[in-house]
């Protein structure tokens, strides 16, 4: 019985040895994830716009605007969040905005987690289709895609009905999401 108790302990001791260094590895993982979560949301501030004021309401997009942590002047962005219509726990939230330079205009989309990461972020305007963005970063809300938007695909955004953003579950599984693109036109024309 001794040795019984004695070999359950040693075992018990090898076990939770392992559990504390696992428990060790989870902690760090933990704390890398939040530093990762703070300097993406600080280098991100159209997360926090997503959050912003309501300014204004363009057709479907709503102006949203915040003051980045930081910043000396509030920032506004297009904010549009969507569902798809045969799946409603899959959505999706853009937004769009201005550099803070205001040399360059952002897309950036915020897919939900489980996005095959790999095939990237489609999209078509009305039956034009436009391409597909990588996606950059995940977070613990959701895994982000962003793009530089030139004239061109401006021009495509202002003058089309609707968009539909394409996440693939897997290679073979796209799953496109319509939006609508009413007040784009106007709420691109107002941003600052």
């Amino acid at each position: 019985m001794a040795m019984g108790s004695t070999g359950t302990t040693g075992i018990g001791s090898a076990r939770a040895a392992r559990l504390s260094g696992a428990g060790k590895r989870v902690a760090g993982l933990i704390a890398v994830l939040g530093i990762a979560l703070g300097i993406a949301l600080s280098g991100a501030p159209s997360l926090a716009l997503a959050q912003g004021a309501v300014k204004d309401v363009h057709g479907e997009w709503q102006m949203r605007c915040d003051t980045p942590p930081g910043a000396q002047a509030e920032q506004c962005a297009l904010v549009q969040s969507v569902t798809a219509e045969d799946r409603q726990n899959v959505g999706l939230t853009v937004i769009f905005l201005r550099t803070a330079d205001g040399k360059d205009q952002l897309l950036r989309v915020l897919a939900p987690l489980g996005v095959l990461l790999p095939a990237g972020l489609g999209l078509k305007i009305d039956e034009d289709d436009v391409g597909r963005a990588p996606f950059m970063r995940c977070l613990p809300n959701g895994c982000i895609a962003e793009v530089i938007a030139d004239q061109e695909l401006i021009e495509k955004l202002e003058g089309g009905d609707f968009a539909t953003f394409i996440i693939f579950q897997t290679p073979e599984e796209g799953i496109g999401i319509p939006m609508p693109l009413s007040g784009f036109s106007e709420g691109f024309a107002a941003l600052e």
